[in-house]
């Protein structure tokens, strides 16, 4: 019986009587059948060259997502540092990705010019960042959600946009953390008006309606004595995820000349990790701090 299956399946493949399987990658790369012309209709999806390579991901419908989950607003720490781990996790697995940006359910992913993973396939690109990430938030769920249930599964869609200068990405970069400082004032605004005003949330819209930053900010201050400059970077600028090196304290045992038993010793180690940072990336200064995110070799 196990004959004919192999000889069924040779005769399949293309190979018909007298064909030997040859074993291994060989017989592999050998093996043809009529239905391999399927195969033509993939699209080329190679990125160009000396581009940097943004891969933004979002969560879909998060609206509901952090109803149903009941996040705190205007901001949860436990969701911000969920994405956070997600985004470290997949900044580890890709070691491409020169650094990354965060705020609210959204991450880009920025991966070097030079970069040669997956031989530039988009459609690689995406789905491994996505895949990755959406997993990562079930998976570390519960260590920053203790006390709520994970009722379903969330979901992400991605993007992919290519950036051919470095002010390309700078820019690119810049405006996604005036997206954060915009909405979240506007949210801290909005929710002290609802929580601690009384307001619906439509008249809290109505009242927002047609104000300034400078507007959004006397609210703020007058109404609730909040200076929005002292509100966590967290929340104002962002997070940032760039590798760096960093020493660590480990404990060793090791056996001493002319001793019996072995002894604990503390031994300092470097190593590259990825480090959340909460900055401004607009402005020069970072970007002069750290020249090796840009560099042409990095």
């Amino acid at each position: 019986m196990l004959r004919c299956c192999r000889a069924a399946a040779a005769i399949a493949a293309g190979g018909g009587r007298g064909t030997r399987s040859t074993g291994g990658r060989r017989g592999l790369a050998m093996a043809k059948s009529k239905f391999e012309y399927v195969r033509d209709f993939e699209a080329d999806d190679t990125c160009l060259p000396d581009c940097w390579i943004v891969v933004r991901l979002d969560g879909r419908n998060f609206h509901r997502f952090s109803e149903q989950h009941e996040f705190k607003k205007p901001n949860d720490d436990r969701a911000l540092q969920l994405m956070t781990r997600c985004a470290q996790t997949v900044m580890q697995e890709l070691e491409d990705i020169a650094i990354a940006y965060g705020q609210s359910d959204e991450y880009s992913f920025v991966f070097k010019k030079k970069t040669r993973w997956f031989k530039r396939r988009a459609s690689k690109f995406m789905t491994h960042v996505v895949s990755q990430f959406s997993s990562s938030y079930v998976f570390y769920w519960k260590d920053y959600f203790k006390d709520q249930q994970l009722l379903y599964p969330p979901g992400f869609d991605g993007r992919i946009v290519l950036y051919p200068s470095n002010q390309n990405l700078k820019d690119y970069l810049s405006w996604r953390q005036a997206d954060c400082h915009i909405n979240n004032l506007y949210n801290t605004v909005f929710w002290m008006l609802v929580q601690r005003s009384g307001l619906t949330p439509v008249e809290a819209q109505d009242r927002l309606r047609g104000t300034l930053a400078g507007d959004k900010n006397e609210i703020l201050f007058s109404e609730f004595n909040i200076n929005y400059n002292n509100e966590p970077l967290m929340y104002r600028k962002g997070t940032v995820l760039i590798w760096q090196k960093v020493n660590e304290i480990i404990t060793k045992k090791i056996k001493l000349p002319k001793e019996a038993e072995e002894k604990e010793v503390e031994v300092t180690r470097t190593k590259t990790k990825v480090v959340p940072l909460h900055c401004d990336i607009i402005g020069d200064q970072f970007w002069e701090e750290y020249p090796e995110i840009l560099a042409e070799d990095s």
